[in-house]
């Protein structure tokens, strides 16, 4: 018994060590354990090597590019460096297979897989070569914009994207023309859904050729936004609010409605209308009129009169004030800057005006009352059908006048005088008669 026991232990170890040796001559996609340990090594020393092969072939080109003036060369070293990163992962990849002696279907994924990095990289490096290529075009950034040039990098970069996808997909036998064929017959379909992206789509080239806008312009559209340009999409323009929130403008809102462009200004407008008081003679206005010009002439931060229009004149005569329009323009543009320089001739018209002993007006208006005379009494209005009230408004007109309430109103005589700017001041009549406060 104990030998039979000992025979079917001999065995079972004989049985695991046959599983053993399955497991590591095909453990591995049917490939020994050895060679599957042998390629996934690869694979990691291709990983964590990529950077330093990497960086090492960018320092090479980057030294190249660096004897040149130009810098368009060490533009696309710069844009070159990450896809070239790919390029010894691709390499790893094709080497574990080897290493592993991969056949069949497991040889073709890893050759799909090898030629797929391989066409990632050549067109990732595409797609960051793009702008090097596009900004050595300086005339035509010029001419055309930087707006107009955004949108035909992103014009080519989706091109470049379509195409390298439909070529990995290719690689792994996935048919592209079909599907692309399938795509026409819901054309129709999405063009009737999509009209208002057309609209849109038209409107940012309309405004991109008219060069209305660019990046970094302070616009103003009626009604609808008030900012700065932060892009120009293909549907949408971003424009960023000055309280620092960003509007998503449709390009057709800002091709349909008048857009006002600010950062396109040659100089920026103070328009001011200052009132000084009446009792100011002519003499003194002159002389506050004059030493004001003076000043807008005689100040660099001014724009000339030879080339924008530049007043400084007494204009009109105002309900309260004499007015004098001060118009002209500074050279800058910058809202700071244009603050510092309306502050510094603010400043300026209020010493001249202190100088020469004048003052600026305010509105106000004086009124003045004369007394009623002596035994006058005013006819008291009695409402018709109020017999008591009647009575009562008889014995009221028995009294005596110098203890009867007076009204003002009803009196050509009596009633209140009202005279704009400024006057003597005189004694107001309250509405029993008595003496009132001083009038202003």
């Amino acid at each position: 018994m104990e030998e039979l026991q000992d025979l079917g232990i001999v065995q079972s170890l004989q049985g695991f060590w046959t599983q053993v040796e399955s497991v590591l001559s095909t453990g591995f996609l049917g490939q020994p354990v050895g060679r599957g340990v042998l390629a996934i090594v690869i694979l990691l020393v291709a990983f964590f090597a990529r950077g330093l092969i990497a960086k090492f072939i960018v320092a090479t080109l980057g030294r190249l590019a660096g004897e040149t003036e130009t810098e368009f060369d060490d533009r696309l070293v710069e844009a070159l460096k990450a896809p070239i990163s790919l390029l010894p992962v691709a390499a790893g990849i094709y080497f574990a297979a080897q290493a592993m002696g991969a056949e069949g279907d497991v040889d073709t994924f890893f050759i799909s897989l090898t030629q797929s990095v391989i066409i990632f990289a050549i067109f990732w490096a595409l797609y960051r070569v793009v702008k090097p290529l596009l900004q050595l075009a300086g005339r035509v950034q010029q001419v055309l914009g930087d707006t107009f040039i955004g949108w035909v990098t992103r014009i080519l970069q989706g091109v470049i994207v379509f195409v390298g996808g439909a070529a990995i997909l290719n690689v792994w036998g996935i048919p592209v023309i079909p599907f692309l064929a399938s795509l026409s017959l819901l054309s129709v379909a999405v063009a009737l859904g999509a009209q208002d992206l057309f609209k849109n789509l038209i409107a940012g080239m309309t405004i991109i050729a008219e060069q209305r806008l660019a990046k970094g312009d302070w616009v103003f559209v009626d009604g609808v936004v008030e900012g700065t340009v932060e892009d120009v999409g293909f549907r949408s323009t971003t424009v960023r609010r000055f309280d620092k929130a960003p509007v998503y403008v449709p390009n057709a809102k800002l091709a349909d409605n008048p857009l006002v462009n600010f950062s396109r200004m040659t100089h920026r407008r103070i328009y001011w209308k200052i009132g000084l008081e009446y009792r100011t003679d002519s003499e003194t206005l002159n002389k506050i009129r004059g030493a004001i010009a003076d000043y807008i002439e005689k100040t660099d931060d001014f724009a000339p009169a030879s080339d924008v229009s530049t007043f400084v004149h007494v204009d009109e005569f105002g309900d309260s004030a004499v007015n004098l329009m001060v118009y002209c323009f500074t050279k800058t543009t910058t809202w700071g800057e244009w603050l510092a320089i309306k502050e510094q001739l603010a400043f300026f018209i209020k010493k001249t005006v202190e100088e020469h002993e004048a003052g600026f007006a305010f509105p106000s208006r004086s009124l003045y009352f004369e007394k009623l005379p002596d035994g006058f009494a005013p006819e008291t209005f009695s409402p018709p059908g109020e017999g008591d009230e009647d009575e009562d408004a008889s014995d009221e007109a028995s009294v005596p006048s110098k203890n009867r309430s007076r009204s003002v109103k009803g009196s050509a005589k009596g009633r209140g005088k009202s005279t704009k700017g400024p006057q003597p001041s005189g004694r107001a009549v309250d509405a029993d008669g008595g003496d009132g406060g001083e009038g202003e």
